[in-house]
Formats: C-alpha cells, sequence, structure tokens
C-alpha cells in the first residue's frame, strides 16, 4: 500500500501543469455544486423571510357580494372597521380603502393644464390614515394625510409615483395642485412603494372625509389589515366577529395560505433545482478527469508496459491510475468547496443577505471529489491494466 501511493503521488506530482488542468475541473465541479446549493439554501430563506413580513402577514376583508348565509342581507363595512379591528391582538396596522365613481372627471395637473387639455384617465381612491401604514407603503416626498385631514374632509391626495410621474409632478415643497375635473385638491405626499396593492401607485389617493363630501361615498370597499408573522390566520377568523358581530358571514376574508406549505414548496423546489445544477456541475468536472486520466493512459504506455515485464499485475496497474484519479478528485474538491463557501458568503455580503450553508455539505464536498475522482478513473485504470507488456515494449 505504501508503494502504491508513492507511485501515485510521484504520478500525479510529476505533471504538475497537467494535475492544475485536472484538478481545475473538478474545482470547477464541486464550487459549482457548494456554490448553487449554498445560494440556493440563502435564496430560500430571503424567499420566506420576505412572504412572512409581506404575503403572510396581509389579510382584506370586504363585503360579500353574495350577502352571507340564507336570509342575510348584504352588509356594507362601517367607517371604524380599522378601529376595531386594531384592538385584536396580533394586529399591526389597518386601513380602509375605496375605489372612487369620478364619472369622466379627468386628473390634470396645475402645470399640464395647458399642454394637457384631455388630462389623465387615473384611478381615484379613498383611503383611512391607517391605509398606509396596513400596505407598507414608502413615501419618496411628503407626508400621508392624517386624522385631521380625514375628519375635516380636507382637499388633499397623496400620489403614487407613477400617477405623479404622469402628472409631471416630482415634489411638494410648492404645494402642487392637481384638479379632479374642476376640483382642485393639493398634493401633500408621493407614494414611492407599496407591498401588497401596487394599484396604489398608478392613484390619487384622498381622505375618506373628503370622498364622502365630494363623491358621497357611502362606505369602504375593503380593509387592509397587517398583522404579526403568524397571527394572520388567527385575524382572518376573528375579523368578521370583530366588524360585524350579528352577521359575520356577510363578510369575506382573504388571507395568506399556511405558511408551512407554502415554505416547504418553495424550499423543495428550489433545493430540486440546485441540486439539479450542481449535479451537472460535477458530470463536467467528472468528465474532465477521465479525459485526461485516459488520455495520461495512452501517453504512458511504455511505461506500463515496462511494469508489467517487471512483474506487476494488472491489479497494481489498476490500483495506481485509480489512486491517482482519488487524488486528483480529493484536491479538486478541497479547493471546489473553499471557492464555493467564499462565493456564497461573498454573493451574500453583496446582497445584505445572510449566507445558509449546510455543514454536512461543506465537510463532505472533498469526499465528493474524491469519488468522483474513483468513479472517473475507474475507465481508464481497466483500460491500462488491459494493456499487454509485449505489445507496450513493441510499441515503445
Amino acid at each position: 500500500m505504501r508503494d502504491l501511493l508513492d507511485e501515485a503521488l510521484a504520478g500525479v506530482a510529476a505533471r504538475p501543469t497537467r494535475l492544475i488542468l485536472t484538478t481545475l475541473g473538478t474545482v470547477l465541479g464541486v464550487a459549482a455544486l457548494v456554490a448553487t446549493v449554498g445560494l440556493g439554501q440563502t435564496a430560500n430563506g430571503q424567499i420566506t423571510q420576505r412572504f412572512d413580513l409581506a404575503a403572510a402577514t396581509r389579510v382584506v376583508v370586504s363585503p360579500d357580494d353574495k350577502g352571507g348565509q340564507e336570509g342575510e342581507a348584504a352588509t356594507q363595512l362601517p367607517w371604524d372597521a380599522p378601529d376595531r379591528i386594531r384592538r385584536l391582538n396580533g394586529v399591526d396596522a389597518a386601513g380602509t380603502v375605496s375605489t372612487l365613481d369620478v364619472g369622466d372627471d379627468l386628473v390634470r395637473s396645475v402645470a399640464g393644464l395647458d399642454t394637457q387639455k384631455n388630462g389623465h384617465a387615473l384611478t381615484v381612491l379613498a383611503g383611512s390614515p391607517g391605509l398606509f401604514d396596513a400596505v407598507r407603503a414608502s413615501l419618496r416626498t411628503g407626508r400621508y394625510f392624517d386624522a385631521g385631514h380625514d375628519s375635516r374632509a380636507d382637499r388633499v391626495v397623496v400620489l403614487g409615483k407613477n400617477a405623479a410621474d404622469r402628472l409631471g409632478i416630482n415634489r411638494v415643497d410648492s404645494q402642487p395642485a392637481v384638479f379632479i375635473g374642476d376640483q382642485p385638491y393639493t398634493v401633500i405626499g408621493i407614494l414611492d412603494s407599496v407591498s401588497g396593492r401596487a394599484e396604489l401607485l398608478d392613484s390619487v389617493i384622498m381622505p375618506n372625509g373628503t370622498a364622502k363630501a365630494a363623491y358621497d361615498l357611502d362606505a369602504p370597499d375593503s380593509l387592509e389589515i397587517r398583522t404579526q408573522v403568524g397571527a394572520a390566520q388567527l385575524i382572518a377568523r376573528q375579523a368578521p366577529v370583530a366588524i360585524d358581530p350579528n352577521n359575520p358571514s356577510t363578510l369575506k376574508v382573504d388571507a395568506p395560505p399556511a405558511q408551512g406549505g407554502v415554505r416547504k414548496g418553495v424550499q423543495s423546489d428550489l433545493n430540486a433545482l440546485f441540486l439539479l445544477l450542481g449535479a451537472v456541475a460535477l458530470l463536467v468536472g467528472g468528465l474532465g478527469i477521465a479525459n485526461v486520466t485516459l488520455l495520461s493512459v495512452l501517453e504512458r504506455v511504455s511505461e506500463i508496459g515496462l511494469r508489467r515485464a517487471l512483474g506487476a499485475a494488472r491489479r497494481h496497474v489498476a490500483a495506481q491510475f485509480l489512486v491517482e484519479s482519488v487524488v486528483v478528485g480529493f484536491l479538486g474538491g478541497l479547493l471546489g468547496t473553499a471557492v464555493g463557501v467564499l462565493l456564497t458568503v461573498g454573493v451574500s455580503w453583496g446582497r445584505d443577505w445572510t449566507p445558509i450553508l449546510s455543514t454536512s455539505l461543506s465537510f463532505g464536498s472533498p469526499f465528493l471529489g474524491a469519488f468522483i475522482g474513483l468513479v472517473a478513473g475507474t475507465y481508464p485504470a481497466w483500460k491500462a491494466s488491459a494493456i499487454q507488456p509485449i505489445t507496450a515494449l513493441r510499441g515503445a
């Protein structure tokens, strides 16, 4: 065994350039496996985290068009529905939202009265002050309207960023105004992003009190609720009773599916995808080892024939080439693991993610490289062992 290891290591080290090139294939294969699985697990963690923070915490309550159970009349959401919901444990924010019927009225900005005579057919919404917190809105500039604006029915609006771009408004410090039909409204804020209610970015949003005075809004269309992580299913069951305890079945609740099933589905799909990519990369590395080892056998035919003539058995020749392939595979696996770990950490650091690495994969990858080397070297080793001494020496 000692002689076998000495001869194999000598054969590997005798051609350093070829060793580097051969090892490079395994390095790339193992690095790709470690990096793809590591980045897949890291991305999986980010996806499930965002699911928990956004989709898994959103509950929407609206009147049921079917009118609930037989004999029950359709209900309307009360104006104080957000206050009723906020009493429930697990609710972080709540706010109403309604689509206003403005008829044929178009939306114009003051700056565009001369050049935009036809205006823009933008969606006009009404909301309560808690709406923006409920949909995780962020401001590009300005401020949100508050309870004071709502109670006084002030003619103020908040624009979504897409609506603001169409109207040519990008700042609010000069108190720009927009016209909905012939009625002016002061723009006090511009939204930059929202979660779960993308139509807000294309809309003009005014307080509920203003909408009641200007458009005779009778009741909110729906109630947006943002819950704590893990509380969405409970709030979905309690919300109809909290809003209308006499006729809870007349309210429709849209809640996210159970987190466990969705998270497991995301994890299994991502893991399968990245494992497949890693397996393909390993296959490429194994083929590289097999090709180079077979080339080495063809170049060392005379050496093999001399060893056979001096008494080496077929198993000795096969074992030498197998050990050489295993050594190359192990070195490639070791270096590939280091490269894959560094790549995963580097990408995670650049994206401000928390890297997630499998310890079993990190420690087992060098031995996986050795196994790939063993499999890849099987055919070249058999080919070398089948060379007859007299044929090899005659060819030399």
